[in-house]
C-alpha cells in the first residue's frame, strides 16, 4: 500500500451504473436457472455484456473516475 488515501473509491456514475446493471442481470440469469428457462439465463448473460459496455461508454463520456484521482 502506498499510504495515500483514496479520494472517491470509484464512486462514479459509470461505476454505479455498470454495477447495478450487472447485479440485476445476474439476478435475471439466476432466476432463469432456478425456473429452468434457458432463454432467461441467456437474457441475463446478454444484460451483463450491456452493463459492462454501459460502464465503459459512460466512463469514456466523462462520467467515470477522473484520471488524476486514479493515479494517486
Amino acid at each position: 500500500m502506498s499510504g495515500v488515501p483514496h479520494e472517491n473509491h470509484g464512486n462514479s456514475i459509470a461505476a454505479w451504473s455498470a454495477v447495478t446493471i450487472v447485479m440485476v442481470a445476474s439476478c435475471v440469469g439466476a432466476i432463469g436457472v432456478l425456473i429452468s428457462a434457458p432463454w432467461l439465463f441467456w437474457v441475463g448473460v446478454a444484460l451483463i455484456v450491456v452493463g459492462v459496455a454501459a460502464g465503459k461508454v459512460l466512463a469514456m463520456m466523462g462520467f467515470g473516475m477522473k484520471r488524476e484521482a486514479a493515479d494517486h
